[in-house]
């Protein structure tokens, strides 16, 4: 849950943030001086149409994307002005990623792919990484499938070991681009309840876009963009 008192400040700070892209004769304004706060500990929905900027904006959270214009600031650092292997760095240590299409490398077994950002990460010894693999597979309910494909998993069980992953470096902000976008009803709220099992116990701020209703009721605020602005930003809807 968010940190406690008044004066906690933010672990993410948007003020004015802008990204143009330039087409040649064409000029996307994909977000139009979108400024927010998230706490830490907080559980955050992006949602919003197709082109309405919340996949920009996703990437520029995530340090993929430098914004054209505005601050962002990260647990107390400006970083629009990081250079492009210093916001790698940033990435790699802090932030873990689920995607949609689970991106798992289909030669390697699950712990392999598990390892493989604490190898990115440099400095991580490599009974450490396997202790943390087995961890964080454990953690995501996949420690019966350390030695298995991605071809041998089920959609959902990849996703799990892809969310695995992304806790490796122990992350403070766990973020997902439609992570149940090619999961069933039934599987993709397997998924939700272990987001936000790891929002709940381990204090993880999770942001993740999506276009779907239900995963966006499990969050603690939905933040909806239309044509690159917040127009709205509330808690959920919940269900009757």
């Amino acid at each position: 849950m968010p940190a406690d008192g008044p004066a906690a400040a933010p672990l993410i700070r948007v003020t004015d943030v802008a990204k143009v892209y330039d087409l040649g004769s064409v000029r996307v304004e994909a977000l139009r001086g979108v400024s927010l706060a998230i706490a830490r500990g907080e559980y955050v929905a992006l949602v919003g149409p197709s082109g309405s900027g919340k996949s920009t904006l996703m990437n520029t959270l995530g340090c993929l994307d430098r914004p054209t214009s505005g601050s962002y600031v990260l647990d107390g650092r400006e970083v629009t002005t990081l250079s492009k292997d210093e916001r790698a760095n940033v990435r790699n240590r802090h932030l873990g990623f689920g995607f949609q299409s689970f991106n798992l490398l289909a030669r390697t077994t699950a712990l392999e792919n598990v390892e493989l950002p604490m190898i990115y990460a440099r400095g991580v010894p490599g009974r450490e990484r396997r202790r943390r693999a087995r961890e964080a597979l454990e953690s995501g309910g996949r420690g019966d499938r350390l030695d298995h494909h991605p071809t041998q998993l089920s959609g959902g069980q990849q996703q799990r070991v892809a969310i695995a992953r992304a806790l490796g470096n122990g992350p403070s902000i766990l973020m997902g681009d439609e992570p149940t976008g090619n999961l069933d009803s039934r599987t993709g709220q397997d998924v939700i309840d272990l987001f936000r099992r790891l929002n709940r116990e381990q204090g993880l701020t999770v942001i993740i876009v999506t276009h779907d209703p239900d995963v966006a009721a499990a969050a603690d605020r939905v933040i909806t963009l239309r044509a690159g602005l917040v127009v709205a930003d509330a808690p959920p809807a919940r269900h009757s």
